[in-house]
């Protein structure tokens, strides 16, 4: 068994075991992703791949990539999905694809709407009672 070195620090430890949580965290979170992100996060976190690797494989710039992956894992760290799924009893089915494909899939109010099928109004509207929904459902967790 290897010894700890003399010059690390008890922050450096805690650091470490803060990013090591934070990691485990989005690999338990990754099932949530859909099609193209999932896959490229699974390569990135699961299989080792490196950005270049992915880059490669998809066509793409490696900034492209790393922008990517740094915007699904702020998604999926930051849990406002999260926090729908875990009030899941107070949305209708509707609400929470619409909080999935905005806090989630991270498409703009815009797309959602297209998607769903229904006016921009009626995505805002929908997001503004998701989030006093959560904020209410916070203050009593």
């Amino acid at each position: 068994m290897k010894k700890i070195h003399q010059n690390i620090t008890t922050e450096n430890v805690v650091e470490r075991r803060k990013r090591r949580s934070e990691f485990d965290l989005l690999r338990s979170r990754l099932k949530l992703l859909a099609g193209k992100d999932r896959v490229l996060m699974t390569m990135y976190m699961e299989n080792g791949n490196s950005i270049r690797q992915i880059a490669r494989l998809l066509g793409v710039t490696e900034s492209k990539v790393t922008r990517k992956i740094r915007s699904l894992t702020r998604r999926l760290v930051d849990g406002e999905y999260i926090e729908c799924l875990r009030a899941r009893e107070r949305f209708y089915g509707h609400q929470l694809r619409i909080a999935r494909d905005y806090f989630l899939a991270g498409l703009s109010v815009e797309k959602v709407a297209e998607k769903r099928r229904c006016s921009c109004y009626q995505v805002r509207k929908t997001l503004h009672e998701i989030q006093s929904l959560v904020g209410n459902f916070r203050k009593m967790a």
